[in-house]
């Protein structure tokens, strides 16, 4: 599961036994991502506070799009399965889902979600690459400062959570196979389902 040893789920002391007790599915199961944590928990529950922090003021599909741009830039399937889901769910179906994963720019995505979609791309590929003119499209798009500034913390936040788990061999939990195969297959684009 992970490329370290992790703490058990049946014998987790506090607070490892609470952040378990958090992540734990409807099945019961505790993901994956849960245990890659389990050595330190606080650093999960700093992370929680300020995702929920990123994510306080900004639109949900908005934060997703973000989100899936930056885990495809950096390749993470469990990131990717995570948000591509929720994406699906809620916003865009499976077969919109896969237009964006395959060309963001054919999707039919409006004119705000594209550059927004690159924007939190270049940020997970370069920051560096980032230029005044990408800010000045997406203000020009009508998006505030604070909202531009949102779309770089999403993006960036995505960066260090995917980084930790792909780098700790943690791969996406199994329930992700029962996705529809074409979805999931756009959506694995890293590290393979466990």
């Amino acid at each position: 599961m992970t490329f370290i040893e992790t703490v058990p789920v049946d014998d987790a002391p506090e607070p490892v036994a609470q952040l378990y007790a958090a992540a734990r599915t409807p099945a019961g199961n505790v993901p994956n991502y849960a245990q890659a944590f389990s050595l330190r928990p606080e650093v999960y529950t700093a992370w929680r506070q300020l995702l929920a922090a990123i994510t306080a003021d900004l639109d949900l599909r908005r934060y997703e799009l973000a989100t899936v741009a930056a885990a495809r830039r950096i390749r993470s399937s469990y990131c990717m399965l995570a948000h591509g889901s929720i994406l699906a769910d809620r916003f865009l179906g499976p077969d919109g889902v896969r237009a964006v994963v395959d060309d963001h720019r054919a999707a039919g995505l409006d004119d705000v979600d594209v550059a927004v979609f690159e924007l939190a791309d270049k940020v997970a590929g370069d920051a560096t690459s980032v230029t005044q003119a990408d800010v000045d499209r997406l203000r020009a798009l009508g998006l505030s400062e604070a909202e531009i500034l949102d779309v770089v913390l999403a993006a960036a936040v995505r960066c260090f959570y995917s980084k930790v788990l792909d780098a700790l061999g943690v791969q996406p939990d199994p329930h992700y196979a029962e996705l529809e195969p074409g979805l999931r297959d756009a959506l694995t684009v890293g590290r393979p389902l466990a």
